[in-house]
């Protein structure tokens, strides 16, 4: 049966667990070994929802009795042994042969590189924020080597943005470690993959509009709507400023695009409200960006 990972409080009484282990193992297809699921618990307080950010992040409030909680980083599993991580649905339908190979001759590289950001992780334990933003940088290198088919782009765009989030939360718990100008190398990550997106789905190489799933967040599905709309946002706040004539044309582009989405929201009640809500706060803000230049 599944089994309760918890914690003891300073009194010697043991804390409530935010997670569990599966009574299944899960087997990996890279190194062909078995290791432990960490699941998240619900309910009980745990998951107290507050504010849903610019950039479709929700938010979280710590409780007394559970403290902060990161949801997110129960998404990626990772092997302990061999460093390979995905989205667990990915991980399931990963198989054994030539990109496995891959995948495992490249264990000690990715592991070497995430031990350049986030030193001293640790995979076998009770995750922590730390952990969890290390496992998705062990999956945002994993990604690259599935072929279009498993449609990478626009998650490795969701992953890179999710990263962004969770360094921001690190320096936030833990500043002077230079993890927000870290956030802020994953924003611009997120930007480029989000864009590619746009590009492999006009070209037809791509089809990442089929994808299941499109976040940002766990709440809430944003679909192919959010994807264009985080396109223009990534674009407007972390995009490049030293050639402004290439960034007007861009948000000029992305103004366009947000456009599209008052067409279809006046016209469909199956349109997120926070999502239009946001659209058009940020198609004020185009507008104003670039009317200020005219002037």
């Amino acid at each position: 049966m599944a089994y309760t990972i918890s914690r003891k409080t300073d009194s010697g009484e043991k804390k409530p667990s935010l997670s569990y282990w599966s009574k299944d193992k899960f087997y990996c297809p890279v190194c062909r070994k078995n290791f432990d699921k960490e699941i998240m618990r619900s309910g009980n307080g745990r998951m107290n929802a507050g504010n849903l950010t610019d950039e479709l992040h929700r938010n979280y409030i710590p409780s007394a009795k559970f403290g902060p909680v990161y949801p997110l980083i129960y998404d990626i599993g990772c092997c302990p042994n061999c460093y390979t991580a995905f989205f667990w649905n990915d991980f399931a339908e990963l198989k054994s042969g030539e990109i496995a190979d891959k995948l495992f001759d490249n264990s000690e590289k990715r592991k070497a590189a995430t031990l350049n950001i986030f030193p001293y992780f640790d995979l076998k334990n009770q995750r922590t924020l730390f952990d969890g933003a290390a496992m998705y940088f062990l999956a945002l290198q994993c990604y690259d080597f599935l072929d279009l088919e498993s449609l990478p782009t626009l998650k490795k765009g969701i992953i890179s943005l999710r990263l962004a989030w969770l360094c921001t939360e690190i320096n936030e718990r833990c500043a002077g470690h230079n993890y927000d100008h870290i956030a802020q190398v994953f924003y611009r990550k997120a930007l480029f993959f989000y864009q590619q997106a746009l590009i492999n789905e006009q070209n037809r190489t791509e089809k990442c509009s089929t994808m299941n799933y499109f976040g940002p967040d766990q709440d809430k599905n944003y679909g192919w709507d959010g994807v264009v709309y985080l396109t223009g946002l990534l674009e407007y706040k972390y995009g490049q400023k030293d050639d402004m004539q290439m960034r007007l044309k861009k948000l000029s582009e992305s103004k366009t695009a947000i456009a599209r989405i008052f067409g279809l929201g006046k016209s469909s009640k199956n349109k997120p409200g926070p999502l239009l809500e946001h659209a058009r706060n940020l198609y004020d803000s185009l507008s104003k960006e670039l009317k200020d230049d005219d002037i």
